[in-house]
């Protein structure tokens, strides 16, 4: 079965990340375009996941996960090389309303993180549904190159005029023809 692709406002939802190496590094780079509401909890961090923690004012523990870790957080990020314990925090989620991805796994994950393109306003995600993470970035490397560095002014346009306009079919086609002009403008 796929996944229900969703996007969610993260600005109040707590995060916590489990691992400190390469790929916890490129997860916290991803989950910081929309959320500094992060802890890390990892034994050894990277210079760059270091570096990410102290720049973001992010919460970091260095130590090993400890159950029970995952109590008042939202979403758990799992993110190292022990599958052992990635099975474990998915089974300690089971019964909770924590959501957990664990990296490279996607049998102890209530979600995946998909390849996205994010200009201001505007986020655009690919995902193959793990089938392929490569092929997921590579598409979306593809439609980086024809996304105009325009778009996030356009949309900002767009959001200032929603508010002085009454909802109805004019406004509606309003929009629609400010869209239309800008797509036939950069496309």
């Amino acid at each position: 079965m796929s996944y229900f692709p969703v996007f969610m406002d993260m600005q109040d939802l707590k995060v916590l990340v489990v691992g400190g190496g390469y790929i916890a590094t490129e997860k916290l780079e991803k989950l910081l375009d929309f959320t500094k509401e992060i802890t890390v909890i990892s034994s050894e961090v990277s210079l760059e996941a270091d570096q990410l923690i102290k720049d973001h004012s992010l919460t970091f523990y260095q130590r090993a996960y400890k159950e029970g870790d995952i109590q008042g957080f939202d979403i758990v990020i799992v993110a190292t090389d022990t599958v052992v314990l990635h099975k474990a925090i998915y089974e300690e989620s089971r019964g909770s309303r924590i959501l957990v991805n664990s990296v490279d796994n996607t049998d102890y994950c209530d979600f995946i993180f998909p390849s996205y393109i994010k200009r201001e306003d505007l986020t655009i995600a690919f995902s193959t549904g793990g089938a392929s993470p490569a092929f997921a970035k590579q598409i979306r490397r593809h439609f980086e190159k024809i996304i105009p560095d325009s778009v996030g002014e356009f949309l900002k346009k767009m959001k200032a005029l929603r508010t002085t306009m009454p909802k109805g079919r004019e406004r509606m086609k309003y929009f629609d023809g400010l869209v239309e002009e800008y797509f036939r403008k950069y496309f």
